[in-house]
């Protein structure tokens, strides 16, 4: 009975901490991520985020207009480690980091207002599974 009780409180400590432990580490993960958008840059809103295994690929979409200046941030708990790409909505290709050794941010201006879908998914060459967290920020360009 002893062992029954024993087992049982172990596995409640642990369903309370692990919990606690991954919001911890999206805790650092979010602040490492935001430092990146210092002024004059403004976090757009929410963090795009996914936890990735293996070739997994998450898909988010963002709509950047017209008259702003950009910056898509790519972060994980590994410098470089997520590799990410935008299209707009009929799948060209307007931006890879992949071309730019994994840079973990690009900077951009925008002509017209454009629907994108964003792809990340985790550099094969540094890990096999994380935590993928992309922000953007933008500021006007009357302010440049």
């Amino acid at each position: 009975m002893k062992k029954h009780s024993l087992a049982f409180l172990l596995i409640a400590i642990l369903a309370v901490i692990a919990p606690t432990k991954l919001n911890s580490q999206e805790d650092v993960l979010f602040s490492n991520c935001i430092s990146q958008l210092k002024s004059p840059f403004v976090a757009s809103g929410q963090p795009f985020r996914a936890f990735l295994t293996g070739t997994e690929v998450a898909e988010f979409h963002t709509t950047f207009f017209s008259g702003s200046m950009y910056r898509v941030v790519a972060c994980s708990h590994e410098n470089n480690n997520i590799l990410f790409s935008i299209y707009d909505k009929e799948r060209n290709l307007l931006f890879s980091n992949e071309d730019y050794e994994a840079a973990g941010s690009w900077d951009f201006k925008i002509e017209g207002s454009v629907e994108c879908i964003v792809e990340a998914r985790l550099n094969p060459e540094k890990s096999t599974s994380g935590i993928a967290m992309l922000m953007i920020g933008f500021r006007s360009l009357d302010e440049i």
